[in-house]
């Protein structure tokens, strides 16, 4: 009998052990629930980096066009690129310049800007008088005229090509939209063959015909630079939908 009663109470004993051991390892889960529950949000991720280069043509020695208003196009081009970078910081785009000031910035020099700012867009700013709207420009690799073998630093934009296409595409699009006058068309640019990005050039013409002073006209412009920050802006949402 009493090595049963011992039998009992030790196995009574045992029984009280797991009870305990239980509601410890419940006391700890419920502790650790609260802990999980009580911790802050793991934070986002932060948004996918965006980087556009705007090249003002031009600049310094090299004037281009001389307008009939008296400006320089290369003036225009770089005050236009700044009404763009305001706006396309605003929509929390990254912005690099080939050039900020009136300086002679060569076409290798922006090419190694675009390329080192691994750009996923670059606008070429040019301004003309010649015809109306907005003029597209791709590259043409087909159009340079030197009939000799490039080497690969002059070929760099032939393997971006249909991305470059793909970005004159959204811009059009973009544009037409806002109601202005497009023309399409490829070309063979210094500069542009250099980059490894997406690129195009973007010549402002007058918006109509016999107008030449809608090239000085504020709202014209602003109304463009709209229209350019909300290409840009759905060419973000389709690298980085």
């Amino acid at each position: 009998m009493v090595r049963q009663f011992q039998g009992v109470a030790r196995q009574k004993a045992l029984w009280g052990c797991s009870l305990l051991s239980l509601a410890a390892a419940g006391f700890l889960l419920i502790s650790a629930s609260r802990l999980v529950a009580q911790a802050p949000p793991a934070p986002h991720a932060p948004p996918p980096r965006f980087m556009v280069v705007l090249d003002p043509a031009h600049g310094g020695e090299d004037s281009g066009a001389l307008l009939k208003s008296g400006q320089a196009e290369k003036t225009l081009a770089l005050a236009f690129a700044y009404r763009l970078r305001s706006m396309l910081g605003a929509r929390g785009m990254q912005v690099v310049f080939t050039r900020e000031n009136d300086g002679t910035v060569g076409p290798d020099q922006r090419a190694e800007t675009a390329n080192r700012a691994q750009a996923q867009a670059c606008l070429s700013v040019h301004f003309t008088e010649t015809g109306t709207g907005v003029h597209l420009f791709a590259y043409d690799l087909s159009q340079s005229s030197s009939g000799q073998r490039f080497v690969p630093w002059k070929t760099a934009q032939s393997t971006w090509i249909n991305r470059s296409l793909a970005l004159t595409g959204r811009v059009n699009s973009t544009l037409q939209q806002a109601g202005v006058n497009v023309t399409l068309a490829r070309i063979a640019l210094p500069g542009l063959d250099s980059m490894a990005c997406p690129a195009l050039a973007i010549e402002i013409a007058p918006e109509q015909s016999g107008q030449n002073a809608a090239l000085d006209d504020p709202k014209y412009q602003a109304r463009l630079a709209g229209a350019l920050s909300a290409a840009l802006l759905a060419w973000r949402s389709e690298q980085h939908p």
